[in-house]
């Protein structure tokens, strides 16, 4: 019984993996490709016929005044903070936990951020 106790104990004291908050540009340059740009670099969250990330559909849409379209069919970017875990080896971000929509200002006065397009 002890060791099971001490067992559960040292399962306990083990730490869990955070999310990161990475904030900067989330930018949709073509069809199906997706990254959040920030001052670590370009993480890549979906690639058009590879990879995904797991929670991918809990980035929050677009606010249209808060997107800047790079071509007339609506391929673009926006500021956005986004909650996940990422894969730094492969600069990817593997878990999107969440997302938050920023106002525009906040990334272009950022002046670790360059401006995607």
């Amino acid at each position: 019984m002890r060791s099971l106790v001490a067992a559960a104990l040292l399962l306990l004291a083990i730490p869990a993996g955070a999310a990161e908050n990475r904030c900067g540009w989330l930018v949709n340059p073509t069809p199906g490709n997706w990254y959040l740009s920030d001052r670590d670099g370009d993480w890549w969250m979906r690639s058009q016929g590879g990879m995904e990330a797991v929670g991918f559909d809990n980035l929050p849409d677009f606010d249209m005044k808060q997107y800047v379209k790079l071509q007339p069919n609506g391929y673009g970017y926006g500021c956005a903070c986004v909650s996940a875990d990422t894969d730094k080896a492969e600069g990817n971000i593997t878990r999107i936990y969440s997302g938050k929509i920023l106002p525009l200002s906040r990334c272009r006065n950022d002046k670790t951020l360059k401006t995607p397009g």
